[in-house]
C-alpha cells in the first residue's frame, strides 16, 4: 500500500510525541513492506487563504502543489497533530485549506459537490493534554468529527480511522511505548 504519513506538530522540536508518533507509523509500515512518503509542517512557510477566489484559483503554492501529488500518490493518509485550543494546529489548517483546493480535491461542477480522493483512506492521530473520554463526551470531539466529516470524507476519503492519546504531559513512559508499539502495529497492517 501507498501510504502518506503527515506529521502535523508544528514544533521542528524532536522530543513532541506527535513526532515519534509519525515516525512509530512510519516505520512499522516500511516493516510490513508498504510504500511510506512523509510530509511534516514543522519548519514550513504556510500562508493561509484570505478569499474563495484563493481558494479556487489554480494559482497553488509550491509547497501545496507537493502536498497535492504527495495525497494524489497515497492509497492511505495518516495524519498525526496535537489538540491546541480544542483543533487542529493553525498550521495543519493552512495545509489543508491550501492543498484541498476545488481543482484537485473537490469537483464543484454539478448540483452537489462530488469528492475526488475517492479510493484512499485516512487515520486521524490527535494527542491531547485532557482525558481522551472529556474530549469525546464533555466536549463532543467536535473538532475531530469536522475533520472527518467535513474535510476528509466530503473530499471522498473513507473510511477514515482515528487514535486519540489524552493526558500525554503526565504519562509515564510505559504509557508512552505502549502507544508506540500500537502506532507501529497499525502501520504494519496500513490502518
Amino acid at each position: 500500500m501507498r501510504i502518506a504519513v503527515i506529521d502535523g506538530h508544528p514544533d521542528p522540536e524532536p522530543e513532541r510525541l506527535c513526532h515519534a508518533l509519525a515516525d512509530a507509523y512510519a516505520d512499522g509500515a516500511q516493516a510490513g513492506g508498504h510504500n511510506i512518503r512523509r510530509l511534516g509542517v514543522a519548519g514550513m512557510n504556510l500562508p493561509l487563504l484570505r478569499s474563495e477566489a484563493e481558494f479556487r484559483s489554480d494559482a497553488v503554492p509550491e509547497f501545496a502543489q507537493q502536498a497535492q501529488e504527495l495525497v494524489g500518490w497515497a492509497e492511505h493518509l495518516v495524519l498525526v497533530y496535537p489538540l491546541w485550543l480544542g483543533t487542529m494546529p493553525a498550521a495543519v489548517k493552512a495545509l489543508l485549506e491550501q492543498t484541498l483546493r476545488p481543482a484537485f480535491a473537490i469537483d464543484y461542477s454539478g448540483k452537489w459537490p462530488i469528492g475526488r480522493l475517492k479510493g484512499r483512506s485516512a487515520r486521524v492521530v490527535v494527542t491531547m493534554g485532557m482525558p481522551v473520554l472529556a474530549y469525546r463526551w464533555y466536549y463532543g470531539a467536535h473538532s475531530l468529527k469536522s475533520l472527518e466529516r467535513n474535510v476528509l470524507k466530503f473530499c471522498g476519503i473513507k473510511p477514515v480511522r482515528e487514535s486519540l492519546y489524552g493526558m500525554v504531559a503526565h504519562a509515564g513512559q510505559a504509557k508512552r511505548e505502549g502507544w508506540l508499539a500500537e502506532m507501529r502495529k497499525l502501520g504494519e497492517r496500513g490502518r
